[in-house]
């Protein structure tokens, strides 16, 4: 296995493998794979919907009753004042324009659904009763191309008579709602791509104080990158659900993994680049000691993350092969085309602290590092007591925790639609921009099923004619009487759905109020499920990893009580420092699985070098030598990753913005307190029994009692 590992070291192979990595980045940029990726993706919520999902069954049928995929939009003309007569004089001059636009599908009176009232409108748009608003509407047909929803509501609002004089004028809808998300997610890729690579180029040229190294780590990040891309296009075609959010959230785990295990191998080529003239010699040595744990530590976050495949959403489920291949091709490319490549361009790109044979820090078990893990083992009590009670106290804050985002309140900067559905809510009931769909059988007495429907708490009202109908089904809407987009609207479903079964037991209740009460149930379900199935399957890599019992639960406890940590941090942050309406129903299982995964990550590299170290010099100091050699680059790697996930905070999405900083902050804590503190202290405290069954919780080493003085470097040992 060694040798395979140190296969890119070799005098002729780094040129073979130099080659065949300039052939797949340009083999893929020629083959326009990226862009496909990009285009492949689907931002549609519907598209997330489980199969089993009520409102997907009800999506199914009314896409036959209407000839595909409905998405309203509703355009609202409202004047604080009333609206006046000019108003509704452009009103109807709007109307004609619009038909004009669109031919297909005319705006007509107030909604396409029927007047809620059950009355035909005497004119061509619909009027509150106080006089101050008025709303016309058509129906787009969805294809599942985003351009078939952009395009239209584009068109309406390049069309319709913008805000003037105190009149205001607002494109909205569920067709409105999904063009304006559609619209953010299609700037994502750029926004997010270039700002992440400008935060990691001013880290590196920080860490490694040089003015020309960062480009070669960098370069590794961007075949991998390209390489991914076209990788997951690949996955598209094999039917996994790829959106916005999930693309961006792969740039980031590449962007960050990458550089994360480009520091780490460099960290090592450069120890060993103090101990040996060669070059090769000193990538192979490299190679051989670091490599494992890299590989170990993508292992382990590409199998965290596949578990998300077993998600009953399709947008997560999507995200764990395309995230744990984003993960595995990050690692390829750090050891196979980065020491390819650094062995071709040599030591000069080190510039100005060049690593020479026999400079001085070829025993770097000193320094700020070593001090801490002094410290720590002269009282590694107090400190672990300490510590976990920092976590507790963060962890307190799960208390003010609130899932209350919805896709009303999701966005960080105001759109137009949310705006207008805001217009709406305060003249109409506030369901009228977006109806609920009630589907039937043929023959179901609709009077009672409308009758049943009208009388649950939270529906304003319900067409009593079916507004879509052939000789299998019949389509009602149903009007809320609350946000549609709110969590309250999300609590009537259920009751409308016993409603309805009430009088038609083969009813279906569906619709976009339906489809996100649906997500939320399947994402508090995937939380359920998929939480402890990470949790056992990093077990079981770190026991096989560190060959021991013991020591596998300490950091899996501890990686947990961070993460409650983070997670209890970000609630009372999002809440009193950014008002946000609340978290995403999906935040507590996507931070978990990126914090235990990427948590998990660091303690690999400290807990192989301890193990690596406690076979000369026994457990306790073999955790001192660890936290002293590895902390710089450890802390390094954290830094960096913790400022790829933060760049997700650009986005003007609140999700992403909540997923990165609780993964930044969570890392930071897991960097500078879990790993460096409260790890050692616990390692300490347990001794040489961490590391049961293993040989070496029977074998102390010959200076496990001497913590002070380090002993003597074995000739060519590692560092």
């Amino acid at each position: 296995m060694s040798s395979l590992f140190t296969l890119p070291a070799g005098r002729t192979a780094k040129w073979v493998v130099f080659g065949v990595w300039i052939a797949i980045f340009f083999g893929t940029l020629a083959a326009g794979l990226p862009t496909k990726f990009t285009d492949a993706e689907k931002n549609e919520s519907t598209s997330f919907l489980p199969g089993d999902a009520e409102s997907t069954k009800a999506l199914n049928i009314t896409e036959k009753l209407n000839d595909g995929e409905k998405a309203p939009t509703v355009i609202v003309y409202q004047r604080e004042s009333g609206l006046t007569a000019a108003d509704k004089r452009a009103i109807v001059a709007d109307i004609a324009k619009l038909n004009a636009v669109n031919t297909k599908n005319d705006f007509t009176t107030a909604s396409p659904f029927g007047n809620p009232e059950g009355k035909d409108a005497s004119t061509p748009y619909q009027l509150s009763e106080n006089g101050t608003t008025a709303l016309i509407a058509n129906q787009l047909t969805g294809t599942g191309e985003a351009e078939d929803i952009i395009d239209p509501v584009d068109a309406y609002r390049d069309t319709v008579t913008r805000d003037k004089d105190g009149l205001v004028v607002k494109v909205t809808g569920p067709a409105g709602v999904s063009a304006d998300a559609i619209r953010v997610f299609d700037n994502i890729n750029g926004t997010l791509i270039g700002a992440a690579f400008l935060l990691v180029i001013v880290l590196l040229i920080l860490i490694y104080r040089s003015p020309f190294f960062w480009f070669f780590p960098i370069l590794a990040v961007v075949f991998a990158e390209i390489a991914t891309r076209g990788l997951g296009y690949g996955l598209t075609e094999l039917g996994v659900t790829v959106n916005g959010q999930s693309s961006s959230i792969l740039s980031v785990l590449v962007i960050g993994a990458g550089t994360d295990y480009a520091l780490l191998l460099v960290a090592r080529y450069r120890e060993e680049l103090r101990k040996h003239e060669d070059k090769h010699e000193a990538m192979e040595l490299a190679l051989r000691r670091a490599g494992p744990a890299i590989f170990a530590s993508g292992a382990t976050v590409c199998l965290a993350l596949l578990t998300l495949s077993l998600a009953k959403v399709n947008g997560t489920a999507g995200l764990g092969p395309i995230g744990a291949m984003g993960v595995a091709v990050a690692v390829v490319s750090m050891l196979t085309f980065l020491p390819a490549l650094l062995l071709i361009v040599g030591r000069r790109p080190f510039w100005p602290f060049v690593p020479h044979y026999g400079d001085e820090g070829a025993d770097e078990t000193h320094g700020g590092w070593r001090r801490v893990a002094d410290r720590v083992a002269k009282h590694p009590a107090r400190v672990a007591v300490a510590s976990t009670a920092v976590l507790v106290v963060f962890a307190l804050g799960l208390l003010n925790y609130d899932d209350g985002l919805t896709q009303g309140n999701s966005f960080t900067d105001s759109v137009e639609s949310i705006e207008g559905q805001n217009l709406i809510a305060s003249a109409f009931p506030k369901g009228q921009s977006s109806p609920t769909d009630i589907v039937v059988p043929a023959g179901t007495d609709l009077a009672a099923v409308a009758k049943a429907a009208s009388g649950v708490e939270g529906v304003a009202a319900v067409a009593p004619r079916p507004v879509a109908q052939n000789s299998d089904y019949e389509q009602l809407a149903a009007f809320l009487a609350v946000d549609p987009y709110s969590t309250q609207a999300f609590d009537v479903i259920p009751k409308l759905r016993d409603a309805v079964r009430e009088v038609a037991p083969e009813g279906l209740v569906g619709g976009n109020t339906a489809v996100e009460a649906d997500l939320r149930v399947a994402s508090n379900d995937d939380t359920k499920l998929l939480v402890p199935l990470a949790l056992a399957v990093v077990f079981v890599i770190l026991m096989l990893l560190l060959r021991a019992l013991v020591i596998p639960i300490v950091l899996i406890a501890t990686v947990v009580l961070s993460f409650l940590a983070a997670l209890g941090v970000g609630s009372v942050v999002f809440d009193v420092v950014f008002g946000f309406a609340g978290s995403d129903p999906s935040l507590p299982l996507f931070s978990f699985i990126f914090l235990v995964a990427l948590g998990v990550d660091y303690n690999i590299f400290l807990m192989t070098r301890a193990r690596e170290e406690t076979f000369t010099y026994g457990t306790r100091r073999g955790m001192v030598r660890a936290v002293a050699v590895t902390g710089g680059v450890i802390t390094a790697a954290g830094i960096v990753l913790a400022g790829t996930f933060s760049v997700l905070a650009v986005l003007p999405l609140v999700f992403l913005t909540e997923l990165g900083f609780v993964v930044a902050f969570g890392v930071l804590l897991d960097t500078f307190l879990v790993r460096s503190v409260l790890v050692p202290s616990l390692v300490h405290l347990i001794g040489p029994n961490v590391w049961w069954p293993s040989a070496l919780s029977r074998e102390e080493g010959h200076a496990e009692e001497q913590l002070d003085e380090p002993a003597p470097e074995p000739s060519g040992a590692p560092a």
